[in-house]
C-alpha cells in the first residue's frame, strides 16, 4: 500500500461515512469508493461495512486500520526530524589530524563543537602528515589538518603558524650547545620538519649534535625534556605558559627571521559543502580568532 491510500483508510476510520471522507479527501464519493474496493481487494477481505447510518469496520478493518495509524504517526516523526535538520546539525563528522594538532590544540575546537552541536557525531584519527593526505584521498575523512606545506590541490585553509623553540631545563642561550654534553633529543617525522631543522642546526653551529636521541613521539621527546634528561626543539603548539621549569630560546633564520610552522585544514569542495564540516569551520575561526592566533 501507498502513504496515500493509509491516509485514506485513516480518514474513513475517523469519520465512519463516505460523504464526510470523500469531502476531506477532496475526491468525488464514487472515485473514494472505487478506491476503497481496490484496496480491500488487495488484502482480500472486506474493511468497511457499509448502511444506511455509516459504516462499521470489520475485525480485518480494524487491523489494517492500526497498522495505517502507526504508519502515518511515523511519518510524521521522520518529517519532523527532517525539518529539524534544516535547524540543526547533524551527521558525522569525519576528521583526519596530525598527531601534534590533535593533542594539543584541537581538543579545545571539538570542546567547543559538542557543545554547540550535540546531535553531530565526530570521528577522529591522528597521524603523520603523509598519514592524512593518504586518508583524505582516500575519501576516508571530510577534513584534514596537516603541519608544514601539504601538496594538496583541493580547497587548502591556513589555520595558524606557531615558532619554533630549543627547549632546556638548563640552557638559557644558544652557543652553550657548545658546552653541554647533554643529548639532542629528537622525534621521528616524515613531513620536511625533520629537514628543516638540520638545516637550521648546520647554519648555525656548523657541526652535528654531540650526542643525539631519537624517540617515536614528540609528546615523548617533551618530557623527556621536562625531566631534565636532554635539550630539544620543539613547536610553541606543544609548550604552554604553566611551563614555567623549562627555558624557550626562539629560532632564527639567516635574516633573523622567526623560523616557523603552519598548520592547515585540506579536504575537497564537496566535503565542505556538508553542513557538519562548514558548522566545524566556523567553530575553528570562531577559536583562532578568540586564541588571537589570526
Amino acid at each position: 500500500m501507498s502513504f496515500s491510500e493509509f491516509h485514506l483508510l485513516s480518514v474513513l476510520a475517523q469519520e465512519m461515512n463516505m460523504r464526510k471522507a470523500a469531502e476531506r479527501l477532496f475526491v468525488s464519493q464514487p472515485a473514494l469508493s472505487q478506491r476503497l474496493q481496490s484496496i480491500e481487494k488487495d488484502w482480500g477481505s472486506k474493511l468497511f461495512l457499509r448502511s444506511q447510518k455509516g459504516l462499521s469496520m470489520t475485525p480485518a478493518g480494524e487491523a489494517v486500520i492500526r497498522l495505517a495509524n502507526e504508519v502515518i504517526e511515523k511519518e510524521e516523526k521522520v518529517r519532523e526530524s527532517i525539518q529539524a535538520m534544516d535547524h540543526e546539525v547533524y551527521g558525522t563528522l569525519k576528521i583526519a589530524c596530525a598527531s601534534i594538532v590533535g593533542q594539543n590544540w584541537l581538543p579545545q575546537v571539538l570542546k567547543k563543537f559538542v557543545q554547540k552541536y550535540p546531535y553531530a557525531k565526530i570521528s577522529l584519527i591522528t597521524g603523520w602528515s603523509s598519514e592524512i593526505l593518504k586518508s583524505l584521498y582516500e575519501g576516508q575523512v571530510h577534513v584534514g589538518i596537516i603541519r608544514g606545506a601539504p601538496d594538496w590541490k583541493g580547497i587548502k585553509q591556513h589555520l595558524f603558524t606557531d615558532m619554533l623553540y630549543l627547549v632546556d631545563t638548563e640552557m638559557k642561550e644558544l652557543n652553550q650547545v657548545f658546552e653541554t654534553d647533554r643529548p639532542f633529543i629528537q622525534f621521528k617525522s616524515d613531513s620536511n620538519y625533520y629537514q628543516e631543522i638540520q638545516d637550521w642546526w648546520h647554519r648555525q653551529f656548523k657541526t652535528t649534535p654531540k650526542n643525539t636521541i631519537v624517540v617515536d613521539q614528540i609528546e615523548t621527546c617533551k618530557q623527556m625534556v621536562f625531566n631534565g634528561i636532554g635539550y630539544a626543539i620543539l613547536p610553541a603548539i606543544t609548550l604552554h605558559d604553566k611551563d614555567t621549569n623549562v627555558f624557550k630560546i626562539p629560532l632564527l633564520d639567516g635574516h633573523n627571521h622567526s623560523i616557523e610552522r603552519d598548520t592547515w585544514l585540506c579536504g575537497y569542495e564537496s566535503a565542505f559543502q556538508l553542513k557538519q564540516v562548514q558548522a566545524f569551520t566556523e567553530v575553528v575561526k570562531e577559536h583562532i580568532r578568540e586564541q588571537g592566533m589570526i
